[in-house]
């Protein structure tokens, strides 16, 4: 009765005061909302949007860090600091490994954090290696035996046997920093780097492989053309008992030289020993 009063004649919404005009028409537009949300709520198959928050950004480094090296390990910020205070890269651009959170850190010459990502690492826990190990097949490597050796290493750019370029870090051993490989499929190599935990990132024979995209445009960039240092970080032990030469005027205070300190292949040059590559 209401709306057909309303409308008669064509001039009865001139008869009604404004007031109540306004009021009269807040109410035909509550019952046509109120009606459209039953119906939504109603229909089958049907789901009423959810109100959504603007994206969150992904999680940083911890309050006070401004940096990935500020939000790194201990014992990562006490190498970093202890290479910084002694001079013990010599002037090279070097590279902290941080095996029981599986990161890889590259610092420039002066120890500016170039970048930082994850890493695969050997399958099996431990920092010593297996002499010869670098001689033997990849069928002849046990599973206890495939361990990312801890330690001061000096590291040289060169090629694989496919011409690929690598970092070597233990040659004698067989050992390289290098672009993640594809592996079995088993392995699933790729979805590891991409996980939250660390916890399943130890699957390689010993090298480090980091992801395709952190190698080509911060590992090969920082050493294409130098060699450099890399230090390991123990999991057994401290990285304080391991690195804590006090002078870096003081050879006789550096820590003992592992293989590859004495024998690298030349800057650019470096072939891999034989069957390098069933150490992936």
């Amino acid at each position: 009765m209401l709306l057909n009063r309303v409308g008669a004649g064509g001039c009865g919404l001139r008869a009604i005061p404004r007031p109540a005009l306004v009021v009269l028409l807040l109410c035909i537009s509550g019952v046509l909302l109120a009606d459209a949300d039953a119906a939504v709520r109603q229909e089958p198959g049907r789901v009423a949007p959810v109100a959504t928050t603007a994206p969150q950004a992904p999680a940083g480094p911890p309050a006070g860090a401004s940096s990935p090296l500020e939000a790194a390990s201990p014992e990562v910020r006490y190498v970093a600091g202890w290479v910084a205070r002694t001079g013990d890269n010599e002037g090279m651009p070097y590279v902290i490994v941080d095996k029981l959170n599986a990161t890889v850190f590259v610092l420039d010459a002066l120890g500016h954090l170039d970048g930082s990502a994850p890493a695969l690492l050997g399958l099996a826990k431990g920092d010593g290696a297996v002499a010869g190990l670098g001689d033997r097949t990849m069928a002849q490597i046990g599973p206890g035996e495939r361990s990312t050796p801890a330690g001061r290493f000096i590291a040289s750019p060169g090629r694989d046997l496919h011409g690929q370029d690598i970092l070597w870090i233990d040659y004698d051993n067989a050992i390289a920093l290098h672009r993640v490989v594809e592996g079995t499929p088993a392995e699933h190599r790729a979805q590891r780097l991409q996980s939250p935990t660390a916890d399943d990132n130890r699957i390689s024979y010993g090298c480090i492989n980091v992801p395709v995209g952190f190698y080509d445009t911060v590992v090969h960039p920082a050493f294409a053309a130098t060699s450099g240092v890399v230090y390991i970080l123990p999991e057994t032990s401290r990285a304080q008992d391991m690195f804590k030469r006090p002078d870096a005027r003081s050879p006789a205070a550096l820590p003992p030289p592992r293989s590859s300190d004495t024998a690298r292949p030349a800057a650019g040059i470096g072939m891999p020993p034989p069957d390098a590559l069933g150490r992936p």
